[in-house]
């Protein structure tokens, strides 16, 4: 599936539209350059999850892992960036959910992480800097 984003809206609109389209125990691999737009379309997609547009969900830059509670069932958003080695993404429990969906940012950090990945979405800034190009893949 290819998609322009362009601009918060359709961003969030998209988030809405994976929302329904994931399922338990999928990790979805949210991949592209800084500021490509990876944690805007977690955080669209998380709040449409728990039904409520006002949640507040941080990037997990520092904590490295936010939980939610949500209708559709448990979610983790990770962001791997600031992992010095690989195996520290084990102590995270991202692969040990099936009955939740695991969001992770910079996967290529933990190659075993982003081999388990359901879903690769991939996100760049075109030429010009408007919007987004999005590119989704489920294996």
């Amino acid at each position: 599936m290819q998609r322009y984003l362009a601009d918060d809206d359709a961003t969030s609109a998209f988030g809405q539209e994976l929302a329904v389209m994931l399922r338990p125990g999928d990790i979805v691999s949210l991949e592209g350059e800084l500021g490509a737009g990876k944690s805007a379309l977690a955080r669209a997609t998380i709040r449409a999850l728990a039904r409520d547009a006002d949640l507040e969900v941080p990037s997990p830059t520092f904590a490295l892992v936010q939980p939610y509670e949500t209708p559709a069932g448990p979610v983790l958003h990770a962001d791997l960036y600031r992992l010095g080695d690989a195996a520290e993404a084990d102590e995270l429990g991202l692969l040990d959910t099936d009955n939740g969906v695991v969001f992770v940012e910079w996967a290529e950090k933990a190659p075993h992480v982003q081999d388990a990945a359901t879903i690769i979405i991939t996100l760049a800034i075109p030429p010009g800097g408007e919007g987004r190009a999005l590119s989704l893949r489920r294996q």
